[in-house]
């Protein structure tokens, strides 16, 4: 029996409490008439899925009905008379006639000479019903249908109806199966849960999920009220339609009364989490389905591998593509395609390239998005030989040739190596290609000159910008000021003019602290409004370049000045954290300059802290983190391991925590005072 739910309230639909009396057809004890034991009022699963004799459950079974199925005993001289009475006979002949049909013309001729000579005079609506059912050919179909109109006496229209939509769902015609509903209200045939459920089923086929809600918010108007497997079917389709509230709404009902839900709709649902930001949601589905007993397909998977690569969960991605090749599933173009984007996002480099080999070596053909993804990547962790290796790839591959954002990503590769010749042949080839070099890639060729100390190929690239109309933006700015921190003192006043051109008050600033001719006071009230204007995403990089500088030019006043600012506004965060058992300072997420700035303020911080009596915790440390620049041989370690040397700092690198420099408080406490002496004997 099917059973009904009363739907949860929408601003669009309502659905009223119905429940309908599913009526028992009486029975015949005579085994060749078990055929006609289909009810009208019976589901759409009952229906149109349990037609086989050996499994159907059309209707309560009863003892009649058990004593229904006489045993016949194969040594009776009478056996095969008996079976060609039997239902399963009459049964496996009507399934053949289906058989004939799908194959015939779909002309009005040939239909109904199959159906005239198979059939006889001995005809019955239920003969329709089952060779319906077990059809595929939509138009024949049709035919067949109208056969039995025209020759029985029908009780149940509408489950033949139901049966012929069936047809037209297989073959996905939804244009189809709409002429036929329509059909059925000019005969004043009344539809049923069933025949709206067979017809959003096609619509969901043909990956039309507008139409599905479509015609499921139009079965109030027949007073209509949807089952549970429906209701589960419009979980998918309000999701695919945009209609998120509705989606999660049906979903969160589906768990409370139980719905049987597939797996294409908890894919949907992992999807919806996946765009909203519910990572953990995502998982949370995930695991509920399983737990169901619903096998996930690869589908389900791909959708989970790029919300937890989204998610930037790398560590995720890895286990979930385990469970991959566990299932026994064949990972497809998709998944590789959602793994790259993963690894390449969070930057883990060799687990991306690996399955960037892995799909060449399977034959699968990479994307413009992928290579890019793939080049991003490599610019962004310094794998050069690998980006060589992808970007002649590509322009020796069938499927796609090098675009602007391949050819840029490879300059800035060069351009962070200070590799001139190859950055200027690379954007020779590019402009050679009909590509003209954008923002991106001269800001690329901007850092590439300063890194050599080529100033006036570093004006001369700007003043390109400028002859080309294009606005230098804020990452051309920042750009400039990194340029800066590396350029020696006599030529900063060639970059000072640059800088006044792209952002004025930003150039006055630079120009003013280069001539060492501005106030603490008035450098702290310009630097706040310039931090103040900018966009979030660089603030960090101007201001560890401004304290870089700072420093540079021996200017340490001002380098803490900005660092105090930067720990104002929110810059810098955590770079103290203090307990009763460790004092530390947390420099990864600095530049040199600015680490070095915020070491000089925490020794400060100490001698006052000795100086007032305050006893020190047992343990200090400084954490630099554990990674070298991906372009450069010294990372910000060896740059402060360098500076803790020439203090003669009793700080020691750390054998158990990597990127760690640790010291005791007695160590500390005797080395400030041996400093405290010195200082204090040299005045």
């Amino acid at each position: 029996m099917a059973y009904t739910y009363g739907f949860c309230s929408s601003p669009s639909i309502s659905f009223n409490q119905r429940s309908f009396n599913h009526s028992i057809v009486s029975q015949s004890r005579t085994p060749q008439l078990r055929i006609t034991q289909i009810s009208l009022q019976d589901s759409v699963s009952e229906v149109t899925h349990n037609l086989d004799p050996k499994t159907s459950t059309l209707s309560p079974v009863t003892d009649d009905k058990k004593r229904s199925y006489i045993w016949v005993n194969p040594k009776n001289p009478k056996a095969s008379h008996f079976r060609k009475k039997s239902y399963e006979s009459r049964y496996s002949s009507l399934i053949n006639v289906a058989e004939s049909l799908n194959s015939c013309l779909p002309t009005e001729e040939d239909v109904f000479n199959i159906l005239n000579s198979n059939l006889g005079s001995k005809l019955g609506e239920q003969d329709g019903v089952i060779i319906l059912n077990n059809m595929s050919n939509p138009q024949s179909a049709r035919m067949v249908l109208k056969y039995f109109q025209e020759r029985c006496n029908l009780n149940r229209e509408t489950i033949l109806y139901n049966v012929t939509l069936k047809v037209f769902r297989k073959s996905k015609d939804l244009v189809g199966a709409e002429k036929l509903f329509a059909e059925m209200l000019q005969r004043g045939i009344t539809p049923d849960n069933v025949t709206f459920s067979t017809i959003i089923g096609c619509a969901r086929l043909r990956s039309l999920p507008t139409k599905a809600v479509e015609w499921f918010e139009r079965m109030p108007e027949f007073g209509i009220q949807p089952d549970n497997v429906t209701y589960a079917v419009m979980i998918d389709c309000y999701g695919r339609v945009g209609n998120v509230d509705m989606a999660l709404r049906l979903y969160d009902r589906s768990r409370t009364e139980k719905w049987r839900v597939d797996t294409v709709t908890f894919t949907t649902i992992i999807k919806i989490y996946g765009s909203t930001g519910n990572f953990d949601g995502c998982l949370t589905v995930f695991e509920e389905m399983k737990a169901l007993g619903v096998k996930p397909n690869l589908v389900c998977y791909n959708t989970l591998l790029d919300a937890m690569g989204r998610a930037k969960r790398p560590w995720l991605v890895k286990s979930i593509y385990q469970q991959i090749l566990s299932d026994g599933l064949t990972p497809g173009w998709a998944t590789y395609a959602s793994l790259i984007r993963a690894y390449g996002k969070s930057r883990y480099g060799d687990d991306a390239i690996n399955v960037y080999k892995e799909m060449k070596s399977k034959g699968f053909e990479l994307n413009n998005v992928l290579y890019n993804t793939l080049l991003s990547m490599c610019a962004d962790i310094g794998f050069i030989d690998e980006a060589l290796e992808i970007f002649n790839d590509i322009k020796s591959s069938t499927n796609c040739q090098p675009d602007s954002w391949n050819f840029s990503s490879l300059i800035t590769i060069f351009s962070c190596c200070g590799k001139v010749k190859e950055a200027e042949a690379t954007l020779k080839e590019m402009i050679e290609a009909g590509f003209d070099p954008n923002i991106y890639v001269l800001t690329s060729l901007i850092q590439c000159y300063g890194k050599v100390n080529r100033t006036d190929d570093v004006v001369n690239t700007f003043e390109k910008i400028i002859e080309l109309d294009i606005t230098p933006d804020e990452r051309s700015c920042g750009c400039l000021l990194n340029v800066m921190t590396q350029t020696p003192k006599q030529d900063l006043h060639k970059l000072t003019k640059c800088i006044q051109k792209a952002n004025p008050k930003l150039g006055n600033l630079v120009t003013l602290l280069v001539d060492s001719n501005i106030e603490d006071e008035s450098f702290k009230n310009e630097a706040s409004e310039i931090l103040g204007d900018i966009g979030d995403d660089v603030r960090k990089a101007y201001c560890n370049c401004l304290i870089d500088l700072c420093i540079n030019l021996d200017q340490l006043e001002k380098a803490c000045d900005l660092l105090d600012l930067g720990i104002r506004v929110g810059i810098y965060s955590d770079i103290q954290t203090k307990s009763s058992t460790n004092w530390s300072l947390n420099l990864k997420s600095l530049s040199l300059g600015a680490a070095l700035t915020a070491l000089h303020i925490w020794m400060n911080d100490l001698t006052k802290a000795i100086e007032e009596g305050e006893e020190l915790p047992p343990l200090l440390g400084i954490n630099t983190g554990h990674g070298k620049h991906k372009y450069s041989e010294k990372g910000l370690a060896g740059g402060v391991e360098s500076h803790l040397k020439e203090l003669s700092a009793p700080f020691h690198e750390s054998s158990e925590k990597v990127g760690w420099f640790l010291t005791t408080k007695v160590a500390v406490k005797s080395w400030l005072e041996g400093r405290r002496v010195t200082a204090m004997a040299v005045v």
